[in-house]
């Protein structure tokens, strides 16, 4: 309608309205009427925005890898955006030229910078592990970047999805990474039988201080008990000792009393001795005819006896004398 256009953009873009070279209208989300040949119109995303990348770098020990990931980033400032770079959209709200993928390339340029700078210092191994490192590297290095500030651009976010090295290069330091794996399981192995050598041999000494302590008890038991006997013993020889002392003590006892006793028998004998030499030396000169007349034995036996004897004292002064079997018998009976 004679060149009159009715355009509209959503809260996240910042619109800037030009009319013969002035500005109009500014502002996020604004809707408005505009005479087409005479008006301008630059709209300016300002919510976050993503830029992945991915691009190749070499290594201290001269090995190619490549860096891939994003960089998480806002428009701050979108008025200064638009004096650097073309932002024009038609009356569509398309834009005209190509500066937004100019921005977007200028923030991974500067990224790919602050990425050789660092990588440049590590090998692939360093480089390959260096993820963490490097996503602190690049924000920093887009942070203070003063093309990035007169952009009016402001980093949110940088993520490293990888850094790879060539599939040659893979393939090589996969085997190297299996094999040193490989070495570490042998040595694990080899811990493992050691550690298990090491605890065997613990407790076979374990148990031979064992067994030695057990002899050595034993040895105190044996030798205690040999103190024992040898102390019984000692004891039994002492109790023998004294026994025989107890019984020699006896002994000379027995024989003080025997020579005691001897000596009074031998006194009483003397004794009696004396008493019967007195006694018989009164009858030393006496006849024994008178003797037993004194006593007055009469027995009949005794006189045959008597009178046998007298007849033997004088045999030489008998011729001959007759004694029958029946005179003997005769004597005998009547004295009995």
């Amino acid at each position: 309608m004679l060149g009159f256009r009715f355009i509209r953009f959503d809260a996240m873009t910042h619109v800037i309205h030009y009319k013969n070279g002035e500005i109009v209208r500014e502002g996020r989300g604004l809707s408005f009427w505009h005479y087409a040949p005479k008006s301008s119109i630059v709209a300016i995303p300002v919510g976050s925005d993503d830029a992945p990348f991915i691009f190749e770098e070499t290594t201290s020990d001269y090995q190619t890898v490549t860096v891939q990931g994003q960089i998480t980033y806002r428009i701050d400032n979108p008025k200064q955006l638009a004096e650097l770079l073309n932002f024009t959209v038609n009356h569509k709200g398309r834009r005209m030229t190509e500066d937004y993928d100019k921005l977007t390339q200028r923030l991974i340029n500067e990224a790919q910078t602050s990425t050789a700078s660092f990588l440049q210092d590590k090998n692939l191994k360093e480089a390959i592990s260096s993820s963490k490192n490097l996503e602190e590297i690049i924000f920093n290095g887009i942070s203070n970047s003063e093309q990035v500030r007169l952009l009016g651009l402001v980093p949110i976010s940088v993520n490293i999805l990888g850094v790879k090295a060539t599939p040659e290069m893979a393939r090589a330091l996969e085997t190297e990474t299996r094999e040193g794996l490989q070495q570490d399981a042998d040595e694990a192995i080899y811990a493992r039988r050691k550690f298990a050598v090491d605890q065997e041999r613990t407790i076979k000494e374990s148990e031979l201080n064992t067994e030695i302590a057990v002899e050595e008890k034993k040895k105190q038991i044996l030798e205690k008990k040999m103190e024992a006997q040898v102390q019984k013993a000692n004891n039994d020889r002492k109790l023998r000792e004294m026994n025989i002392k107890a019984d020699i003590a006896v002994e000379n006892e027995r024989k003080a009393l025997i020579g005691l006793q001897t000596d009074n028998k031998n006194q009483e004998a003397d004794s009696e001795a004396y008493r019967l030499e007195k006694i018989l030396s009164q009858y030393q000169n006496i006849d024994w005819k008178t003797i037993m007349a004194i006593t007055g034995n009469n027995d009949a036996s005794g006189n045959i006896a008597l009178a046998f004897r007298e007849l033997a004292q004088n045999a030489e002064k008998i011729g001959t004398l007759n004694i029958t079997p029946e005179l003997l018998q005769n004597l005998t009976q009547q004295s009995s």
